[in-house]
């Protein structure tokens, strides 16, 4: 320990003053220094409660004997659990905060005190948002098979939403991704949520959301088992696919949703289609047209000869020719195959254009696709700054970079 002292005092006998300072920094670094208060589980009653504006948790534990000051900076976890007579269970380190020489608990994990508090208000929410019908399959919309505007509710950074971005490129390029950035974690992250929802509303020709964050504990994923979020996912204008955590993951939120996807990159892809299947498509569909008209030609020139039989059996000494009735079911058969091979020419000349349109051929002539962080398509240098970080999209594969330069 240092401290402003008189060396000859320690020689006359008398003992070393210290700074007020020198203690507190010598009692905080004593504490810090224990491993048993670095990393210490403490369990008790919240009182004094206090959120300013600047999202830290200000509060005190207690029990019947003794009081802690503590404090959780915004970015601690489970904040929505403190509140005066609260009983929980905090994690974090003990030590001194030196300005006032207060021993202070800093907290980083708070949950509510008990075995399963969470699962149980987990399950009384999920119980009671079923009996109101949220969850009904007779409910639950389909997608489209060509959305053109996709709407993402996640974290604007992180591998969530490039992923789906890389994919829904991948995929289907033609349609436009509008990022409607939300926090996915945290206090603040349900209130959010909603807004982001109430956003989406707002907005026109939205085929199709997403809604999505990367995997967690019960307590990170809990803004998606709150009430608010539910009822935003059960108003939406548009189909709903939820990718909440790892597949294990079930949230109330995924219950609500027109459909659950166990990841991220799942949901992009069950709402983009595959261009390659596209010319699959259009065969198959050419196949069906033949088919069609085959079968009818094989119904009418049944129905035909059945009439003449029945003429015949009328007026026996009529001799309908038949030699002219089988050039009749002749020309109409050619008629019929000229149809069929002229349909098929448009389908073939559709299916070529769409393959010469779409952006594998396009990438394959050593073109790309430059995406803005929100993952639209770029359509102007101007849109870019420096520092900005953009994906490139190539034919077979994508890559990340930052802006050095504009010049435009």
């Amino acid at each position: 320990m240092t401290g402003n002292y008189d060396s000859s005092d320690e020689q006359s006998g008398q003992k070393t003053a210290y700074t007020v300072s020198a203690v507190a920094d010598y009692l905080k670094a004593s504490l810090e220094s224990d491993l048993r208060l670095a990393d210490l589980t403490v369990v008790g009653e919240v009182s004094g409660y206090r959120n300013p504006s600047s999202g830290h948790h200000y509060f005190a534990l207690r029990d019947e004997q003794s009081v802690i000051r503590c404090v959780m900076f915004r970015f601690g976890r489970g904040g929505q659990f403190l509140a005066d007579g609260n009983q929980v269970i905090c994690r974090g380190r003990i030590s001194i905060y030196t300005a006032r020489g207060d021993l202070q608990y800093y907290v980083d994990q708070v949950e509510p005190d008990g075995v399963g508090a969470l699962q149980q208000a987990y399950e009384e929410m999920r119980k009671r948002l079923e009996s109101e019908g949220l969850f009904k399959l007779d409910r639950k919309r389909t997608f489209p098979e060509l959305p053109s505007r996709i709407a993402v509710i996640t974290s604007p950074t992180g591998a969530v939403i490039q992923d789906i971005i890389n994919v829904i490129t991948r995929r289907y390029p033609l349609a436009e991704i509008i990022l409607i950035p939300t926090s996915v974690q945290g206090d603040k992250a349900a209130p959010e949520i909603v807004q982001a929802f109430k956003a989406l509303n707002a907005m026109d020709d939205i085929d199709v959301a997403i809604v999505a964050r990367g995997g967690g504990s019960l307590e990170d994923l809990w803004a998606f088992n709150e009430e608010i979020v539910a009822r935003a996912i059960f108003a939406c204008n548009v189909p709903v696919i939820s990718a909440i955590g790892h597949e294990t993951d079930t949230t109330i939120a995924d219950f609500v949703a027109d459909r659950r996807a166990p990841t991220p990159s799942a949901a992009a892809e069950i709402v983009a289609p595959d261009v390659r299947d596209l010319g699959a498509y259009v065969s198959g569909f050419t196949s069906r047209i033949d088919e069609i008209i085959s079968r009818n030609m094989r119904d009418s020139r049944t129905r035909f000869e059945m009439a003449i039989d029945r003429m015949n059996l009328r007026a026996p000494d009529t001799q309908f020719p038949r030699q002219r009735v089988d050039d009749l079911l002749a020309r109409a058969r050619l008629a019929g195959q000229h149809l069929v091979e002229s349909s098929r020419q448009r389908l073939e000349t559709v299916e070529a254009s769409l393959n010469a349109l779409g952006p594998a051929k396009i990438l394959g002539r050593g073109y790309t696709i430059t995406r803005i962080a929100n993952g639209n398509a770029a359509t102007s240098a101007k849109q870019f700054s420096a520092g900005d970080k953009l994906g490139v999209t190539f034919a077979d594969g994508s890559v990340e970079t930052t802006v050095d330069e504009v010049d435009s």
